[in-house]
């Protein structure tokens, strides 16, 4: 074990200090990371989901300094317009383009992937970024419990739809932006969507967050073999509009020790410019590292293949979607990547 990995795990044991902008600080540091704007992504085709404030804007940004060629999804027309000027003029990057949808619209989703699939010949990177913490319930229009819908259902009917372009574009990348939030979740099935009369905002983020880098080891597992690498990884605790709607206490109390948006989108923009990704599939990252999905023994227990499988069976009849049902690689349950 290198002096480097002994710190890094120092780092990461106490929340705090891993999570915060002091963990990616000193991990920075320690690791003497690549700096972002020297990745040449010219000709790389990049969709990124919720990319009109905070994490994904931060990203788009940075993809769009480095010459991708982006399409932005967000889901008012009028404010991703604005976004495709602001980035246009401060970057002077005129390949980006942008799509109206709604994650938790099924319908919309659908239409999403038309427009991309005829827009673009190749997609090299595929982001799901989309989604947020709301104190009250709402429901998609095909009645699905609306935090599920938008960052469970619709993530896997846009990768489902477009897995054939990704697999013809390899080697090519599904990212996926969890939370930290879903290490206090154990695997649930039956009850990922919250019923109206034990609905609680925070615990439904992250029942969603733990089926999402579920989904990220099983996409890896069935699909890997196409060229298709799928990582999943959490930003820390970041200063974000959505935090501050959503958290606003949180937001307050912890102000000063979050990160900004540039630093919790760091290892989103690393993960689809660096080959080092490209070396593994399925992992859970957080600056630049690798994770383990559980630091609870009790969600852990919860992790089994059987579960895994029922996740995978209703989100597939969820999205409408059929899935070729390949068997999965030797991966276990639970897996740390």
């Amino acid at each position: 074990m290198t002096a480097r990995t002994i710190a890094d795990a120092l780092i990461e044991a106490p929340i705090v200090t891993s999570f915060t902008k002091f963990g990616y600080e000193a991990r920075k540091r320690l690791a003497g990371w690549s700096a972002l704007d020297g990745y040449d992504l010219t000709d790389h085709v990049i969709v990124v989901t919720g990319a009109t404030s905070g994490l994904g804007y931060a990203a788009a940004r940075q993809f769009a300094k480095c010459g991708a060629t982006l399409v932005l999804v967000g889901r008012n027309a009028d404010r991703n317009k604005e976004v495709v000027a602001e980035l246009v003029a401060s970057t002077g990057n005129p390949s980006i383009t942008q799509v109206a949808a709604d994650m938790g619209d099924l319908r919309q989703v659908r239409q999403l992937a038309e427009r991309v699939l005829a827009d673009h010949d190749r997609l090299d990177v595929l982001i799901h970024n989309a989604g947020a913490l709301s104190p009250e319930r709402h429901e998609a229009p095909d009645g699905t419990e609306a935090t599920v819908a938008s960052q469970v259902v619709g993530p896997f009917l846009l990768t489902t739809l477009l897995l054939d372009r990704l697999a013809e574009s390899a080697p090519s990348r599904v990212l996926t932006m969890s939370s930290g939030g879903m290490y206090a979740a154990g695997l649930t099935v039956s009850q990922l969507q919250m019923p109206p009369e034990t609905y609680n905002g925070t615990e439904q983020y992250a029942r969603a967050k733990r089926a999402q880098v579920t989904l990220n080891e099983m996409w890896a597992d069935r699909f890997g073999h196409l060229g298709i690498q799928f990582h999943s990884m959490h930003p820390g605790w970041a200063d974000t509009p959505g935090v501050d709607a959503s958290l606003p206490t949180f937001s307050k109390v912890m102000g000063p020790l979050l990160r900004t948006p540039d630093q919790g989108a760091d290892t989103l923009v690393w993960l689809a410019a660096d080959d080092e990704p490209l070396g593994s599939n399925g992992a859970f990252w957080l600056d630049r590292r690798t994770r383990s999905i559980h630091k609870l023994p009790t969600t852990k227990r919860t992790d089994t293949a059987e579960r895994r499988g029922q996740l995978w069976d209703w989100v597939t009849g969820a999205a409408g979607c059929g899935v070729p049902d390949l068997e999965p690689s030797a991966r276990s349950a639970g897996s740390s990547s």
